[in-house]
């Protein structure tokens, strides 16, 4: 375990994984790409009754594991394997997404996420 959480700066983690989520927020919103990515999921920003909560928490959770196996690649000069992940990431959402028939801008949007929350989390570990 050692191995795993030696040198990874954790404050670079952390923050990283915080404004991920805050893109996250913007990215989702009718101001960037929300409501486009809603019709072509089949949901309606409009529809408030289910709860999201579990969602987010969901979310936040995954966003920071992303952070840290970040700063474990950072820690470790393997940044070029953290693409690789990130490429391999995003291309099994993109056929899970084919496979339940999300539009192509529903697809791009989601995939287009994973990819910004990763450069940014690399540019945290650059500068932390």
């Amino acid at each position: 375990m050692t191995e795993i959480t030696a040198n990874v700066n954790w404050i670079a983690v952390i923050i990283g994984a915080i404004v991920a989520f805050i893109l996250g927020w913007l990215w989702y919103s009718p101001k960037l790409f929300g409501a486009k990515w809603a019709e072509g999921v089949g949901l309606s920003l409009e529809d408030t009754s289910k709860p999201c909560a579990t969602a987010m928490i969901t979310q936040a959770i995954a966003t920071l594991l992303l952070s840290w196996v970040v700063g474990i690649t950072a820690a470790h000069n393997a940044l070029l394997k953290m693409i690789l992940i990130t490429i391999t990431i995003v291309m099994l959402m993109i056929a899970g997404s084919l496979f339940s028939q999300k539009s192509a801008f529903a697809i791009a949007t989601e995939a287009g996420f994973v990819i910004a929350m990763v450069v940014i989390m690399i540019i945290v570990q650059m500068f932390l």
